[in-house]
């Protein structure tokens, strides 16, 4: 599988729950992380989804949302992934930010330089990743 997408995680399906029209399915990358997508019941099917296949959850840098100071917010978005920050990019419009977040993954984040600046982003500080369960696409091979 080769896209564009710069956040790919493989794992393991832990839980799919199942509605109307929806689906939340929950990714085990094997670390205590899990990451959590709404896909409709067509893609479950399409996809052959069944708790304890290997699948990838995929999210677009520019969907992530970096914040500090957030481990115990309550917030709508299902997916808040605490880490360090391993690397900055910094341009004159976006800043690229990489945060490990645990068991050898890296998520990438595009974020405006004015919101990095503000916020102190740093090699080596904390943040959290947020994005939606809508946000997040399943591959499977």
């Amino acid at each position: 599988m080769n896209i564009s997408a710069r956040n790919i995680f493989r794992g393991t399906v832990s839980s799919i729950t199942k509605g109307a029209v929806n689906a939340e399915v929950a990714i085990d990358l094997g670390n205590g992380t899990s990451i959590v997508s709404t896909v409709t019941i067509g893609s479950v099917e399409r996809l052959g989804l069944q708790t304890g296949m290997t699948a990838s959850a995929i999210v677009k840098a520019n969907s992530v949302i970096l914040g500090t100071g957030l481990l115990d917010a309550k917030l709508s978005a299902r997916n808040i992934l605490p880490g360090k920050i391993s690397r900055v990019i910094e341009g004159p419009v976006s800043t690229e930010v990489d945060l490990e977040i645990g068991g050898g993954n890296t998520l990438s984040a595009v974020i405006t330089h004015g919101s990095s600046t503000r916020m102190g982003l740093a090699v080596g500080g904390t943040a959290c990743a947020i994005f939606k369960a809508s946000s997040v696409i399943i591959g499977t091979e």
